[in-house]
């Protein structure tokens, strides 16, 4: 019993370790750009997606819940089903926060933002980020789709991989094409 548990628990802590390192790689960066309105830019950026996306965290938990009921029952057409509902309204929410961007954006800008000195790259770093919402919520599905099957290793494999492409792009679009904030979102 000792070692299933620790076979699903050491992964997903390593996931969840990996989590605020993207942060750092990102803040890390920003803060060799040539003014610190980068970092307070997209640490206000971050802010807001974090905001959004936590509003979104039932995808995980309730795919997980579905899933792990659904593999008790040994009814593997009953998990692969909830896998797909999961994505298509991860992929439907995340469309929604594209098409909603506007007036997301203006409203969190409103309560988020102290100054003008940074407006424009809060709002820049935004209007890149939201295109990646389907993504986001749709990585929450499987997380929780793969952890509910008893598979904690293939989400901490991809949040792994999900660090290092970030450091890698991170450098390629901001050292090597300097795109500045732009290249860190």
């Amino acid at each position: 019993m000792d070692r299933k548990i620790f076979r699903l628990a050491i992964p997903n802590i390593i996931s969840n370790i990996t989590v605020p390192l993207i942060g750092l790689a990102n803040i890390g960066i920003a803060g060799h750009l040539d003014s610190a309105k980068y970092i307070g830019a997209m640490s206000l950026g971050v802010t807001i997606f974090n905001m959004i996306y936590w509003n979104f965290s039932f995808l995980r938990m309730s795919t997980s819940g579905f899933t792990s009921q659904a593999l008790g029952a040994r009814n593997l057409t009953e998990a692969t089903s909830v896998l797909l509902r999961s994505v298509i309204v991860s992929v439907s929410l995340g469309v929604l926060i594209i098409l909603l961007q506007y007036p997301i954006g203006q409203f969190a800008f409103r309560f988020i933002l102290s100054g003008e000195e940074i407006k424009g790259y809060v709002e820049a770093y935004f209007r890149i980020c939201v295109w990646g919402s389907p993504a986001v919520l749709t990585m929450y599905a499987f997380n929780g789709w793969f952890i509910g099957m008893q598979n904690a290793k293939t989400p901490m494999f991809i949040a792994i991989f999900n660090n290092i492409l970030n450091i890698g792009l991170n450098f390629t679009f901001v050292f090597g094409l300097g795109m500045n904030i732009e290249g860190i979102a």
